[in-house]
């Protein structure tokens, strides 16, 4: 139990903050930490924040992903998704079916396609170009979110290239915003354990300047709740926060809760089966505390469940992410919320909520 000195000065600190202090890294590891009922002030204190930053609205995009293959030259402890060449649950899909399935999102009237896909031992940069065109024909006007750091620094591998030559070769071909995936937690210890295959901390962030520097915004992402530790993880979001500070360029922040069934990691005993609610809720209200010069922070449907993500809208998220039609990789992890949310559910939340829900595009403009 809490000391009424401890409740004072969690409360001071939390007053502090509101009224324009930035936490220091050692601050929100005290956040994180806390295990009792004080998480609510934490709570109510981001959520706060929320609505003087985002309002009471409640935000979604229509979008579509297109896991284009799960044929992939790395093996990720944390994915249940990639195949390797001969394994009979391998797939690649041909332009045709891309440009079907762009064709499918467009008649949907999605306002976003995002491309999923592993590393395929046999694309380059031309692969990825000739992708992003056909979407652009098939669908013409969506916008296309696609790739991310770990792509690019691939594709530039391949074709004997530099990344920002990649980035801009993208942008030329219609992608319109880079995904601030392949970043798990940014810490290389880390990442030896549950990506060690993966580009680097320094790569990463490299590469995302980079990508804000030629046009090309991007969310920016967490996965937690395997092997990290509460300081790697305030680390990463320092990480973000520098970044944002310096380009200006997330869009949004979306923490990604590790789902751990029918991961590798999971399986060798080298992760603990996913974050616990309290994690789940901290993790958006520390993020919105912490990320002060972050106005979007995401609750995502698909790792948290319909439930949770009602905690995390009222925890210090203002977006619900998008309906999907089309996913893949955290089902094949083990997840069980389903490939599509249906906006009439997402309203549901929304009203028991007492806020308004609003369409928007990826740079969140209303529709």
């Amino acid at each position: 139990m809490r000391t009424v000195t401890e409740i004072h000065d969690l409360k001071t600190l939390l007053d502090d903050v509101s009224e324009g202090h930035r936490l220091t890294c050692d601050e929100a590891v005290r956040l994180f930490k806390i295990k009792d009922r004080s998480s609510f002030l934490i709570v109510a204190a981001a959520d706060a924040l929320r609505e003087e930053k985002c309002g009471d609205a409640i935000t979604w995009v229509r979008n579509q992903n297109i896991n284009c293959s799960n044929l992939c030259v790395n093996t990720c402890g944390f994915c249940g998704f990639s195949c390797k060449p001969g394994d009979p649950q391998a797939y690649e899909l041909n332009l045709d079916e891309i440009g079907q399935k762009a064709a499918l999102a467009a008649s949907r009237g999605v306002t976003e396609i995002c491309t999923v896909s592993g590393l395929h031992p046999a694309y380059d940069l031309n692969s990825y170009l000739s992708m992003y065109e056909t979407i652009k024909h098939h669908a013409p006007g969506i916008h296309i979110h696609a790739s991310n750091p770990m792509e690019v620094a691939y594709a530039a591998t391949k074709s004997g290239c530099t990344t920002r030559e990649v980035l801009e070769a993208f942008r030329g071909a219609g992608v319109g915003t880079l995904c601030g995936t392949a970043a798990e937690i940014l810490v290389d210890d880390v990442r030896q354990t549950i990506c060690p295959e993966k580009i680097s901390t320094d790569e990463w962030i490299r590469i995302i300047r980079e990508s804000h520097e030629v046009g090309l915004f991007s969310t920016a992402t967490i996965m937690y709740g395997h092997c990290e530790s509460v300081k790697d993880q305030v680390a990463h979001l320092d990480i973000l926060r520098n970044i944002q500070d310096e380009t200006h360029g997330f869009t949004e922040f979306v923490p990604l809760s590790f789902i751990h069934p029918g991961t590798p990691l999971y399986k060798k005993g080298e992760a603990r089966p996913g974050a616990t609610g309290r994690e789940d809720m901290l993790m958006i209200a520390v993020s919105r505390l912490f990320l002060d010069n972050f106005t979007n922070i995401q609750v995502s449907w698909v790792k948290l469940g319909l439930k949770m993500v009602q905690i995390g809208l009222m925890s210090g998220a203002n977006d619900i992410g998008g309906t999907l039609y089309e996913e893949s990789i955290s089902s094949s992890a083990g997840a069980k919320t389903g490939e599509f949310l249906d906006p009439k559910e997402m309203q549901y939340i929304a009203g028991d909520l007492g806020r308004p829900l609003i369409e928007r595009r990826t740079d969140y403009s209303p529709v």
